[in-house]
């Protein structure tokens, strides 16, 4: 028997906490399958922009600011946003008096009909996330792109759910592929999230602001796998060992991808580098997808993010002429190594999606020049040790920023070439004074953005316009 989520949900009290976009989403949704819906969140209405009103006029309870908690009593099921910890105390309340606490990705994956194509990672997620999307559309393939990234994964649901009611003529939905980034936030609280393909781009240190340990999150982002079959298809970067150990136990089919000349024995195929060639074996013989100088993106990193982007569209059927004209199409995502502008020879470059320690380093690791780095922001528990060694060969002038700047050169260990900034637009002018030609000045800050800027796009954007302000 076919389980119908929207008889499940018919008339049943649900709220949703958290008014960002995957809240909305999440109401939207529950509100055409028939539920009562409730929307709460400790922000008062005025901090919210419009989406309170708007919500309001389709028939959609709010409960805002002090007191917004006494919106789950009562409640049948709670849908989080990814931004709310489901360790949360009232939610952990809520759970012990038996009622169902799921995320905006789990509750839009029951109405989903096209196979999902799940990728998570600590870095690169939204760069493969886009360019999969890209590349199946150039291939002609009716694909929705977003999750984590963008678009809320309830707005593919909610068109899913609406074209069914409607009866396309044909069915089969608005969609032939859905492609989400996943964070492991959404991974903590699926139940049935069940994607065709499954991919894991890399694992390093990241949110020990929210995870107890490294291990903890390690096995929320390995959660992807948790209800795949043998007929689902779990993606794994073989060069990154805590990923390349996720194999063991798999029920799904394993496809691996690596930069060194040949694939393990003990994958079922996959995607190499044999010289300049990045090669692939999947169905049938193995075949060269492209050249390494067919894919712009800079870094190794993004290197391994374009060859997992091209063994799923392979895994999709994608023909290779169109992969081709997507990877030299393809200029690569605002905020990740984005070259801003070049001035008196100097290249200003905008990394602001480096919020994490890692992401610096491979940022660091994909200039060849004479590096002025802008660093620092508010710290999510990194061990900003790890920065040592490359900011010591490749930095000649550091300048920090934010409430992390402290430990940051601490971490460093007498690091000498260190200026203290107390705005961006001052780290700004003083690499500008210190740059000559040839330098890169490079805006990757290897923390989160908040104490400074309201998210890592408006502190991007606030690098772009400080440095095309030049004279």
């Amino acid at each position: 028997m076919i389980w119908d989520p929207a008889a499940e949900l018919k008339g049943r009290n649900v709220t949703v906490v958290g008014l960002a976009r995957s809240g909305v989403a999440a109401a939207r949704l529950l509100l055409a399958a028939g539920a009562r819906v409730t929307v709460a969140d400790a922000k008062e209405a005025g901090l919210l922009g419009d989406a309170p009103s708007r919500l309001g006029r389709e028939g959609i309870s709010l409960r805002l600011g002090a007191g917004y908690e006494r919106a789950l009593q009562g409640a049948d099921l709670v849908v989080i946003s990814p931004g709310v910890p489901s360790s949360l105390a009232i939610l952990v309340e809520v759970r012990e008096q038996g009622v169902r606490v799921i995320g905006e990705l789990e509750l839009a994956s029951w109405f989903l009909t096209a196979p999902i194509l799940a990728i998570t990672g600590t870095n690169g997620k939204s760069t493969t996330v886009t360019l999969l999307g890209q590349l199946l559309q150039r291939s002609g393939k009716r694909t929705f792109v977003g999750g984590n990234l963008g678009t809320a994964m309830g707005e593919a649901a909610l068109a899913t759910y609406q074209d069914a009611r409607g009866g396309a003529p044909g069915g089969g939905g608005p969609y032939d592929y859905v492609v989400a980034e996943v964070s492991s936030f959404q991974l903590e609280t699926i139940e049935r999230f069940h994607p065709a393909v499954a991919a894991v781009l890399n694992i390093t240190t990241d949110h020990m602001d929210r995870y107890a340990s490294f291990g903890h999150y390690t096995a929320a982002k390995a959660r992807i796998f948790e209800n795949q079959t043998s007929e689902d298809t779990a993606l794994l970067n073989m060069d990154d060992p805590i990923v390349a150990a996720f194999r063991k136990g798999l029920r799904a089919r394993v496809l691996g991808f690596t930069q060194t000349g040949s694939l393990p024995e003990n994958v079922d195929g996959g995607l190499y580098l044999d010289g300049d060639r990045v090669m692939a074996r999947l169905e049938g013989p193995q075949e060269e997808l492209c050249r390494r100088d067919d894919i712009r993106l800079l870094g190794s990193h993004n290197l391994a993010n374009a060859m997992a982007a091209l063994a799923v569209a392979r895994w999709c059927g994608c023909p290779l002429e169109p992969l081709r004209q997507a990877l030299n199409a393809f200029p690569g995502l605002e905020h990740a190594l984005e070259l801003v502008r070049e001035r008196h020879g100097v290249r200003y470059v905008n990394d602001s999606k480096g919020t994490n320690v890692d992401a610096t380093v491979k940022a660091l690791e994909s200039v060849e020049a004479p590096i002025l780095l802008i660093a620092g922001g508010r710290d999510k528990g990194a061990d900003f040790s790890k920065l040592r060694e490359p900011i010591r060969r490749r930095v000649k002038h550091l300048i920090l920023i934010g409430e992390a700047a402290t430990q940051i050169q601490e971490a460093l260990g007498g690091f000498e070439r260190v200026h203290r900034a107390g705005s961006l637009r001052e780290a700004v002018h003083e690499a500008v004074e210190v740059a000559l030609s040839g330098d890169v000045v490079l805006l990757s800050p290897a923390c989160a953005s908040f104490d400074m800027f309201a998210d890592y796009q408006d502190r991007g954007r606030q690098f772009k316009q400080l440095v095309n302000e030049l004279p």
